[in-house]
């Protein structure tokens, strides 16, 4: 098993190697890619959810990268994958990333075939040069988000740290330690051109940051105004693209919806929840991604019981170890149970609830997840919260593939890519089983085992 360095992770949060340290992830040595099996493969008695429920059929055939089709027998000349006593599912999706080539590598260790990244570096050129790599998760990225000068996420980022221009040598004139000065608009003309400007660079939709920073350990952050998170959802709208808005408390939820915004990249975490605040939530048809696991690790809370299970710490480098057992824990006043309560409002109104983690760099400061396991564990909290197994696993394929225009994933369906994931066990009714991972196909590629 060869290292990998972490500076692609680190460069998400715009943070050089020296500023952390120079430790490095566990990863698959050169050489390992997986191979597609030639002709036609069938995946035979498993239990098959589809995205949406379970079917009747027992048998899945992939030719090349795509599903071929669904069955009850298999022809005589496929080549056999005997899943008896197992469940099929579609890969798995992340809606709430900060990536690199390391965490999409460790998401697919985990069935998580594709990942979203909400603030990163993974512009069109960088997704074109893995788009081919089946050993890594696909991605699709909103480039960097735009926020007020100074604004979040800065308050993350150590006073000592520097954006990783490549050279070692800091950030470029007039660039700001965690966000890149295109990034901060203060007008909604700035607004608007940054927004072509992401939309030129191949952003598949845009990030859009409301935080004051209270609930963050960093009150009075500089926020855009109303006027300006308008008129970039306006352009972005104009643009054919998705706007996504950064929302911890309720009036960061009230600004982004009063702005027409189309998803809600968190849930508000300092006060309960209201009917009114429910109502106009569905009202606005967004769609939420409560990223539990993060409104946990701001509370205090680690993921040291999903590093404990064997199932997921082998996998995971001492890094990530360390990592998904620390936390950020900024506001422990916090009432995760209200969290819960209000996820579980929200699903019984309607609203589509997506899985997202907020995952990032393997740095315990910003601890509490990890790539890939911690999509599991959030399933496990949306079950805590009352969603059923299936409802939790539509979270994670079906919903997020619809509400982001990913029609090729996310279903168990002829044609569909054979983006697929085969664990031990029944998760439509013990939503744990989920990590009793077997195997992952990515484009029709079966991965190695670790």
């Amino acid at each position: 098993m060869c290292a990998i360095n972490r500076r692609g992770l680190l460069k998400t949060a715009g943070l050089t190697a020296a500023a952390v340290g120079s430790s490095t992830l566990l990863g698959a040595c050169a050489g390992d890619t997986p191979q597609r099996s030639p002709g036609l493969t069938a995946i035979t008695n498993a239990r098959i959810f589809d995205g949406e429920r379970v079917l009747d059929q027992h048998t899945v055939l992939i030719e090349g990268g795509s599903i071929a089709g669904i069955t009850g027998t298999p022809p005589s000349h496929a080549q056999i994958v005997d899943a008896a006593g197992a469940t099929l599912l579609p890969g798995l999706i992340d809606s709430h990333v900060h990536t690199s080539e390391e965490g999409l590598r460790d998401a697919l260790l985990f069935g998580v075939t594709t990942e979203l990244e909400m603030q990163g570096g993974f512009d069109a050129a960088g997704r074109k040069s893995i788009a081919d790599r089946d050993d890594l998760a696909d991605v699709r990225s909103a480039g960097f988000g735009l926020t007020a000068p100074g604004g979040h996420p800065s308050e993350l980022v150590p006073d000592d740290a520097q954006p990783d221009t490549g050279d070692g040598q800091g950030p470029p004139e007039g660039e700001s330690t965690a966000n890149p000065a295109e990034s901060e608009v203060t007008t909604p003309e700035e607004a608007i051109a940054a927004v072509r400007t992401r939309v030129e660079g191949g952003s598949d939709f845009i990030k859009i940051m409301i935080e004051d920073g209270h609930v963050l350990g960093a009150p009075g952050l500089p926020m855009m105004s109303d006027a300006t998170v308008k008129a970039a959802v306006l352009e972005a709208r104009r643009l054919g693209k998705l706007t996504v808005a950064h929302t911890l408390t309720v009036a960061a939820t009230e600004q982004a919806v009063a702005a027409g915004m189309d998803g809600l990249a968190h849930l508000f975490i300092d006060r309960p929840h209201t009917p009114q605040i429910i109502e106009n939530v569905v009202r606005s048809g967004v769609f939420v991604t409560p990223c539990l696991c993060l409104n946990a690790s701001i509370m205090g809370r680690t993921g040291a019981g999903l590093a404990a299970d064997p199932r997921v710490g082998p996998k995971l480098s001492p890094e990530w170890l360390a990592t998904l057992n620390g936390s950020l824990g900024k506001y422990p006043q916090g009432d995760f149970d209200a969290v819960l309560a209000t996820v579980a409002a929200l699903h019984t109104a309607g609203v589509d609830v997506l899985v997202g983690t907020d995952v990032s760099v393997a740095w315990p400061e910003l601890g509490g997840m990890a790539h890939g396991a911690s999509v599991h564990h959030e399933m496990q909290l949306l079950v805590q919260a009352g969603l059923t197994p299936v409802a939790a696993l539509k979270a994670a394929t079906s919903t997020p593939a619809r509400r982001f225009g990913l029609l090729d994933r996310g279903r168990i369906a002829a044609g569909a890519r054979a983006d697929l994931l085969l664990v031990e066990g029944d998760p439509t009714t013990k939503i744990s089983d989920s990590l009793s991972i077997k195997e992952v196909w990515r484009r029709g590629v079966r991965q190695a085992r670790k």
